[in-house]
């Protein structure tokens, strides 16, 4: 049974924070996440990081409009999960509002694997013949593809937010907010974020250009950050605001920490996305959802629109989900969101028959006592490893690595990891200690990919359980829950509910969830194995949600729950959502 903690909220930081007009429940949840002023929740764009301290981001802009002004070809290559997708049609959508003659080429990931590599260049030679390669979302470690377009006589700038290995590609422009000498202050930008800051140091540069006819509007993102010239001679100048929502998109689906300045970002893109102004794309996503775009939020990003994105670039092409976000044609869009929609319930197919197969192999195996999961099957699905994996790692907190064949020879991995382990440096490790036995890797402290020839699985899983070993405790491998303690009485409302709701909540902002106990008045089975139960509290009942789980329940539970609305026929409510009970004490 996990263990189930308070989080700290300091009480001088509670009362600063209502004092300066928190809602006071928001307050204690805020102040237990590091929250020490109002202004730490403000989400003016004035308040976001200046572009001119990531390292580099000028000279690349200088690069970029030099090339535009010299009709020189551009070409995006992308990577094929949705922070790459949405990194790609922005930087497409913004470049060719620049006037750049731009095109993209995103990798099938089974013929090509991950990132810029020397087979990649030698493709985007031989299709596009551009002057230059444009990276999102990945690069950094691209070392040999750089190589080989250089070598073709293409220039690279490379976009990427990974954390770099021990030696950089030689580019001509690395923007990334992780690389050393970096002193950009918030280092979780997604790629999709990394490319917007790119676009704004563009725009400035080619403002101080007299690129334009017609200015910005003071307020909008960029407005502050480069003084505006007196006179312009060309086009109105782009609002880049318009691409915001494939920003907070491609933020929230990444998983990225929200900072500060994520919070910004993703908020100004969710205002426009709840207020109908979007990509058609993104629009044509939530319609194939069911779900309605004016009430938004964080969960609906990553839970709804993002898997559907992603199912292009897990079972097919993401060619097909980039396409969806560049398309003004709003018809186009709706085909290709629901062609989306399609795969999306394919692949949960796929990845339900491949977790059975992931959890009889761990009952099977007898991985009881041991630090970490390495799992393969000759049959499983490149495109799903990384869910399955993601699953595994939280139904057994272990961190995980699901295997699948790759090219002739090899395997391809995809890990998650709990909070103890840094993933991305426990391979670096194994890989320092047994030369040769990974071809190749990358990734964060949560997540990872890497190359295994297939007959050296069992040397790796055996590595990798050692390296863990030695670099986690057994108190490390039990589950914790952390809640924001109990709701008094009067805090269980609407009013607290619908503040909630409009947060941006996520990876390093977790959404609110609370400890009590409640008496179980009823509880039917609804949908496909969920309980719909009326709870019972201090002479109070609230209808509440248990997804996953077909009961029954006892009289009396101790749950952690979500405090949320439900709207029905008009009608609005309390609903609360438990993400985990047991049997409560006398």
């Amino acid at each position: 049974m996990p263990a189930i903690l308070t989080r700290s909220a300091p009480p001088s930081v509670v009362e600063r924070l209502v004092s300066e007009g928190v809602h006071p429940l928001l307050a204690r949840v805020y102040a237990a996440r590091g929250v020490t002023s109002a202004d730490d929740l403000g989400a003016g764009f004035e308040q976001l990081a200046v572009p001119d301290a990531m390292l580099n981001l000028r000279e690349m802009a200088r690069v970029l409009a030099d090339a535009i002004a010299a009709r020189r070809k551009l070409l995006i290559v992308a990577d094929y999960d949705a922070d790459g997708a949405t990194a790609c049609a922005l930087g497409t959508r913004a470049l060719r509002g620049f006037g750049a003659g731009v095109d993209y080429l995103v990798p099938n990931r089974f013929e090509y694997g991950y990132g810029l590599t020397p087979e990649i260049a030698r493709l985007a030679r031989e299709r596009c013949r551009p002057d230059y390669l444009i990276t999102v979302d990945n690069g950094i470690s691209s070392v040999e593809g750089v190589a080989e377009a250089n070598r073709l006589g293409m220039k690279v700038l490379i976009t990427d937010h990974h954390l770099a290995g021990s030696r950089l590609p030689e580019a001509a422009c690395i923007v990334n907010p992780n690389q050393p000498g970096c002193a950009f202050p918030s280092k979780h930008l997604a790629g999709v974020g990394v490319m917007f800051y790119l676009m704004l140091a563009l725009r400035a540069e080619l403002r101080e250009r007299g690129a334009f006819t017609v200015r910005q509007k003071e307020g909008e993102p960029g407005s502050s950050f480069m003084p505006h010239p007196s006179s312009f001679s060309g086009n109105s100048e782009p609002n880049l605001a318009e691409l915001l929502p494939l920003v907070a998109l491609g933020t929230v689906a990444d998983v990225v920490a929200l900072d500060h300045n994520n919070r910004i970002l993703v908020r100004q893109g969710l205002a426009r996305i709840r207020g109908g102004r979007m990509q058609p794309g993104v629009a044509a996503l939530f319609e194939v959802a069911g779900r309605d775009a004016r009430c938004a939020g964080t969960r609906e990003l990553g839970f709804v629109v993002a898997p559907r994105l992603n199912a292009a670039g897990r079972l097919t092409d993401m060619a097909l989900g980039i396409e969806c976000l560049v398309t003004d044609d709003h018809g186009r869009a709706l085909r290709i969101a629901r062609e989306l929609d399609r795969l999306n319930r394919e692949r949960r197919a796929i990845e339900s028959g491949m977790q059975d197969e992931a959890l009889a192999a761990v009952e099977a195996q007898d991985f009881g006592d041991s630090y970490t999961l390495s799992l393969f099957d000759p049959a499983w699905h490149q495109g799903v490893i990384g869910i399955v994996a993601g699953r595994m790692k939280d139904r057994l907190h272990r961190p995980t690595i699901a295997f699948a064949r790759g090219a002739e020879g090899e395997v391809r991995g995809s890990g998650r990891s709990i909070p103890a382990l840094h993933l991305r440096d426990a391979l670096d490790r194994v890989a320092v200690r047994h030369p040769r036995l990974i071809l190749k890797f990358g990734g964060h402290a949560a997540a990872a990919g890497l190359t295994l020839r297939e007959a050296d699985f069992g040397r790796f899983r055996d590595a990798f359980e050692e390296t863990a070993r030695e670099l986690l405790s057994p108190a490390d491998l039990e589950r914790v829950i952390e809640t924001d303690g109990s709701l008094a009485d009067e805090e269980v409302s609407l009013e607290a509910a619908r503040s909630i709701e409009a947060g941006v909540w996520g990876q390093g902002f977790p959404r609110p969830s609370f400890r009590d106990c409640f008496d179980v008045i009823s509880q039917r089975v609804v949908g496909s194995g969920h309980l719909k139960l009326r709870l019972a509290r201090a002479g109070r009942q609230f209808d509440a949600m248990l997804f996953g789980a077909s009961g029954p329940l006892p009289p009396r539970i101790e749950a952690v729950h979500q405090l949320g609305v439900n709207e029905y026929q008009g009608l609005a409510s309390v609903q609360l959502t438990i993400e985990h009970w047991q049997p409560a004490g006398d």
